[in-house]
This record gives structure tokens, C-alpha cells and sequence, in this order.
């Protein structure tokens, strides 16, 4: 049914509540996972207009990204990943169709009440833009074992 599985990720903790998720359902349908981080730093959103160099902030997201696909590649799992840069809910929704994803996978945080109303969030921009079908894990607090 799933044949890739754009996953969203944050670098942040927030990514240990949906990589368990993903990575059952992607073992379920045998699907191949596209790893993507948005970096939307001042150099990431002007990368290519002004032929910039990698900032430290895109290194540091290139290797988590790497990190987490050899974590879930020993799970036998096939895994793709891609740093894009700009403005996270544009790019994660360009990046799912170009890719030709079936299902895009997210991390929700819940209301932030007034900065929700005045910019907006990720997951309610993708929401009402996507016509692929959205996947959405709350990010809540992990019980260590």
C-alpha cells in the first residue's frame, strides 16, 4: 500500500516519537522511508541565490540525517534522505510529490495558541495543502526504559 514514506523529521526529540511508528509500518508494507530534514536557517533559505557555502547548521542536519538512516538500515530497512532547504512545509510538500511519495509522515507539538494563529505550523500548512496522505504521531514525552 505504501510504497514511500516521506518522513519528516525536526533533529529534535520529537523524531524518537514517529521513527518507531515509521519504522513498523515501513517493515508491515515493505516500504521504502525518505529521510527529510528542512534546514530554514538565514544560509539555508539563501543557499543557491547566493551561491553560499554549508553552514553548520546544514552539516549538523546532513549528518543526523545519515545517522538516523544507518540506525533504521540495520533494521533491514530501505532508507533514503534529503536535505532540502527553505521554508519546511513548502519544501517537505515539493519534496513528497517530486519524489512521488504515498504517504508523508509528521510530528505533531499540539496547539502553541497565539503563534499558531500568527504563523502558522508546519503540520497545518501540509495538512491542508497535501493531497498525499498524512500521518501524524504526537510528539509526547518518552518513558525511558
Amino acid at each position: 500500500m505504501y510504497q514511500k514514506i516521506l518522513v519528516a523529521l525536526e533533529n529534535s526529540q520529537a523524531d524518537k516519537s514517529l521513527l518507531p511508528h515509521i519504522a513498523e509500518l515501513a517493515k508491515l508494507h515493505k516500504s521504502k522511508l525518505l529521510l527529510v530534514h528542512v534546514a530554514d536557517g538565514w544560509v539555508a533559505r539563501n543557499f543557491d541565490k547566493l551561491q553560499l557555502r554549508e553552514s553548520q547548521e546544514m552539516i549538523d542536519d546532513r549528518a543526523y540525517l545519515e545517522e538516523t538512516a544507518r540506525r533504521l538500515r540495520e533494521q533491514a530497512l530501505a532508507v533514503e534522505t534529503c536535505l532540502a532547504l527553505g521554508d519546511p512545509p513548502n519544501e517537505i510538500l515539493k519534496t513528497a510529490e517530486k519524489e512521488q511519495c504515498d504517504l508523508i509522515a509528521m510530528t505533531t507539538h499540539g496547539h502553541r495558541l497565539l503563534a499558531d494563529i500568527f504563523y502558522g505550523s508546519t503540520i497545518e500548512h501540509v495538512r491542508h495543502r497535501s493531497m498525499i496522505p498524512l500521518l501524524v504521531v504526537h510528539a509526547g514525552k518518552l518513558k525511558e526504559a
